[in-house]
């Protein structure tokens, strides 16, 4: 016997499915951060608990369109990133909560440069 039990809805949060992708993109290879968005000045690297900046979602009961502002490490090709971070965030939110996700937007804000390593010790001028 096929019964189908339901007793209600269930209804997943913005900011619950904001947080996966958030999450999902940080740990995609290529990434550097997610951007504040330029209303909020300079781009800025963001992450741990300010992961749902950079997120914005639409969630429906039983999809979600996301879109992201992300900030890419320089000298690694941006296009291959961008789509490996679709995908990446697809697959989580998809797996995490059941919805179906028909588009996850990137707007590439910003690029980081490594930082300058400095020497150890300083070099003395003077002997």
């Amino acid at each position: 016997m096929n019964q189908d039990l339901q007793t209600g809805i269930i209804r997943i949060s913005d900011d619950v499915v904001a947080t996966i992708a958030g999450l999902a993109a940080l740990e995609t290879p290529g990434i550097a951060g997610m951007s504040g968005g330029i209303s909020e000045g300079l781009a800025k690297r963001l992450s741990g608990k300010n992961v749902q900046k950079g997120v914005s979602v639409e969630v429906g009961q039983l999809e979600a369109a996301i879109d992201l502002r992300v900030i890419v490490h320089y000298g690694i090709p941006i296009q291959e990133v961008c789509r490996q971070l679709q995908l990446n965030v697809r697959e989580s939110v998809e797996n995490m909560t059941g919805l179906n996700v028909v588009e996850v937007n990137v707007k590439v804000e910003g690029v980081a440069f490594k930082e300058e390593e400095t020497p150890e010790e300083p070099q003395q001028r003077l002997k």
